[in-house]
Formats: structure tokens, C-alpha cells, sequence
């Protein structure tokens, strides 16, 4: 495999990336799925495009994008206010004027992240997890459903402060609890309609559960950030972060943990394996926090794809793995050392970005606003999903779009809508999948 082709792929996809990280709710899964279809055209059309542009491509697209969509969650992420008391570090520093800084700060946890995936999970994957991997996987059933059970027991009751009597403070306090627990239930309804009865089309099934994720997850997100009316105060630029070794070594081992995590365990998200960790090492440092989401998100979506590569394991874990793999199946150490290497290659580059794109994101935001960004944003995702999988997948998005913005007006968890997978996958696990989807009407 030549060398230059792999370089100039993997900085070409480190360079899509910006454009589609500055983007809020523009998934890289969604993306990709459309570069698939793109490439699948060209290979109609009579081009050949080889693996060794196409992997180091999308390995680039996926890790660059971990580390610089950290740029719209953060800077595109003003709360209103109404969730005054329970907005993330992140939105904080935004609403101080150090969003730039929150951006970096996070941005460091990515890049330990790298190191973590080169240093730590590159040697020790091939040997070691293949045995845990045939060690747990009979009991793979019974961690989800301990996972399940965990995500909704700390959907504790809330509030209880309002209403004169009583039964006014009880359902105030159980009023986003309920949400929650609506939240995850629809969402795996909607999760077993998809898996067993999905109106897209077969042609595009490997893109099925794509515009249900744009509707529960990104379409809220830029309805949200249009009609919220605060102001976010003009942002500073820090030279400096005040973040010293102590605490980037407990944001590693936080974030390492829950994205490692993840990255490992079918169907859990890196929002789950950030939850766990979290409540695992109780880290309260805020920028212990933000730094370990970075490191979490960098293991979740690069770390996925480093397992599917790993000589003895090949692990497919998170939809980059999946994609990549209806094009190319891994051949031994050589894929394995070029993983490696585009995540080094993508990995630095990306930082080095980070500091140029949040700078340009600033002047974007000051020059036309963050509610037409969200705007555009939104538009774009809804042509994707109808180029994509046509008017199906437009009515499922709306569907999706339905259940997401429940947590959103009443104040419970997104990570409810993750009950699209987690439900109807550890049902099937157990095998009463295809009972409850008989029970359901969809057999």
C-alpha cells in the first residue's frame, strides 16, 4: 500500500470533518452513510476507488470529527432560561464568555484520548480483549439490561418545590421523571417498529435507523437553539487553560473508562459509558468533567474503530464499524498498523484545527447569529435524510423529532432516546425480541 494515497486521504477526511463539526446535529454516521452511497454511484458509473483511499477517508472523518464537534456542542449550546440550574460545564463557560476556553479544554481531553487509544488500547486490544470479549459475551444480555435498569433509576424525581399542596410538589418533582421514562419506552417502540417492520427501503436499509436518530437527537437540538431567546455575552480568548497533569490524568482514566467502555459493549453509546464513569469515579472537578467528555467521545467513535480492526477481535461496535464494513473486511496487522496510524495522523491534525475553527465559529455566530447557523443546520439535515432514504425516512425523523423534544420541554434526559436501541436490542439478546414484536403486531 503506497504511503502518499493514505496520507492525503486521511487529511482530506480530517478536513470534511470541519466542515460538517461546525454544524449542530450533523451526525458523522449520517455522512458517512451519504459518501457510501456516493461511492457505491461512482463504482455504477464505472470508477474504482481502492481501500487504501477509502478506509484511511473515513478513519480520518471519524476522528476528526470527535474532536472538533466539540466546537457546536458547545459553542452553539446557550441554555435558556428555564434550565438555569441544570445546564452542562460547557453551556457554563459559554454563558461567562469562555466558550473558546470550555472548546480547548475539551479539545485537550480529545487529544488524550489519542494518546490513550495509541499508547494503551493499541497494544494491549489484540492480546487481551479477544478473551474478555469470549469471556463476557454469554452475559452480554444481562449487562444491558443492568444498564437499562442503572440509566432509568438515576432519572431521579426532581423539583417538588411548585404548587401549593401536596400532590403539586409530587408531581412537579415525579413531572421529569415521568418524561423520562415516556422517553425511553417510545423511543424503543419506535426502535422495534424499525427493526422488524421499517418502511425504508432495502436498498437503503443499512441507513434504517439514521433518520431516527436525526429526529430524536439533532432536530430538537437546532428547534431548540432558533426559538431560545437568550443572549450569549460576547466570548474571550484565553491563552491558557489552567489545567495541569493532575488534571488531565483523572480525565483520562474517567473519560478512558466510560468511552472504552462503549467503544466495547454492543449498543452502548458514548453518552452512556460518560454516565457511568462518571458515577463510577465521582469525579465533581468541572473541568475534570469536560475534559473527560472529550476523552470519552474520542474512545466511543475512533476507539469503535480501532476494535473493528484489531487482528483477533474485529469487533463491530457504533455505526463507523458497520459502514466500513459493507466496504472492506480487515486483513490482519497490516489494517491494524494503518488505523494506528491515521488516528495519529487525524488525531493531531484535528487539535491543531480546533484552536482556527472555534476562532471562525466565534466570528460565524457574531456575523450571522447561531439561530440561522441552526437554521441552515437543519435544513441540511433534512435533505440529507430525504436524499438518503426519501419520504420514509422524512416521516420517521418526524416521528423521532416527536419523542426527542419530550425531554426537551420537560427536563429530563436525552439519554432516554437511546431506548431506541438499547430496548428492543437487549429484548432480542434474551430472546423475547420476536415475542414482544408479535405482541406489538409487527410479526
Amino acid at each position: 500500500m503506497m504511503l502518499l494515497p493514505v496520507m492525503f486521504s486521511v487529511v482530506a477526511g480530517t478536513l470534511a470533518s470541519c466542515l460538517i463539526s461546525i454544524l449542530p446535529g450533523l451526525h458523522v454516521y449520517n455522512v458517512m452513510g451519504l459518501a457510501v452511497m456516493l461511492l457505491y454511484g461512482a463504482q455504477d458509473a464505472g470508477a474504482t476507488v481502492g481501500s487504501e483511499i477509502v478506509i484511511p477517508f473515513m478513519i480520518g472523518l471519524v476522528c476528526g470529527w470527535s474532536m472538533l464537534n466539540t466546537i457546536p456542542s458547545v459553542l452553539l449550546g446557550a441554555p435558556d432560561e428555564s434550565a438555569v440550574f441544570t445546564v452542562l460545564p460547557g453551556q457554563k463557560y459559554l454563558m461567562s464568555g469562555r466558550g473558546y476556553e470550555g472548546v480547548m479544554m475539551i479539545g485537550v481531553g480529545g487529544l488524550a484520548g489519542v494518546v490513550l487509544l495509541l499508547l494503551v488500547v493499541g497494544p494491549i486490544a489484540p492480546k487481551f480483549l479477544p478473551v474478555a470479549h469470549y469471556v463476557l459475551m454469554r452475559n452480554m444480555h444481562r449487562i444491558l439490561w443492568v444498564i437499562i435498569a442503572f440509566i432509568l433509576m438515576t432519572e431521579w424525581p426532581k423539583g417538588g418545590t411548585l404548587g401549593p399542596s401536596g400532590w403539586g410538589k409530587f408531581f412537579d418533582a415525579w413531572k421529569g421523571l415521568s418524561a423520562g421514562l415516556l422517553t425511553f419506552f417510545l423511543s424503543g417502540w419506535l426502535g422495534f417498529i424499525l427493526l422488524y417492520r421499517s418502511p425504508v427501503s432495502v436498498e437503503v436499509a443499512f441507513q434504517n435507523i439514521m433518520p431516527a436518530f436525526v429526529g430524536l437527537f439533532a432536530v430538537p437540538w437546532c428547534l431548540l437553539n432558533m426559538v431560545s431567546g437568550v443572549r450569549v455575552p460576547e466570548q474571550r480568548i484565553h491563552k491558557t487553560l489552567g489545567i495541569n497533569g493532575d488534571v488531565i490524568l483523572r480525565s483520562a482514566a474517567a473519560g478512558g473508562l466510560g468511552g472504552g467502555f462503549a467503544a466495547f459493549f454492543p449498543v452502548v453509546t458514548g453518552g452512556v459509558g460518560g454516565l457511568l464513569a462518571g458515577h463510577a469515579t465521582a469525579q465533581r472537578d468541572e473541568r475534570v468533567f469536560m475534559m473527560s467528555q472529550g476523552v470519552s467521545k474520542m474512545m466511543y467513535y475512533t476507539g469503535a474503530l480501532l476494535l473493528f480492526f484489531a487482528p483477533g477481535l474485529h469487533l463491530t461496535r457504533g455505526g463507523g464499524a458497520w459502514i466500513i464494513k459493507g466496504l472492506h473486511e480487515p486483513q490482519g496487522w497490516g489494517d491494524y498498523f494503518l488505523a494506528l496510524g491515521c488516528i495519529a495522523i487525524s488525531g493531531a491534525l484535528s487539535f491543531l484545527l480546533l484552536s482556527p475553527m472555534s476562532r471562525f465559529t466565534l466570528w460565524l455566530i457574531g456575523k450571522i447569529g447561531y439561530r440561522k447557523i441552526s437554521a441552515a443546520a437543519l435544513l441540511i439535515i433534512i435533505l440529507m435524510v430525504y436524499a438518503v432514504t426519501g419520504w420514509a425516512g422524512l416521516f420517521i425523523l418526524v416521528v423521532g423529532t416527536g419523542i426527542g423534544l419530550i425531554p426537551v420541554l420537560f427536563g429530563s434526559r436525552r439519554l432516554n432516546c437511546l431506548g431506541i436501541l438499547l430496548l428492543p436490542i437487549a429484548c432480542n439478546m434474551s430472546g423475547i425480541g420476536t415475542a414482544i414484536a408479535a405482541f406489538l403486531g409487527l410479526v
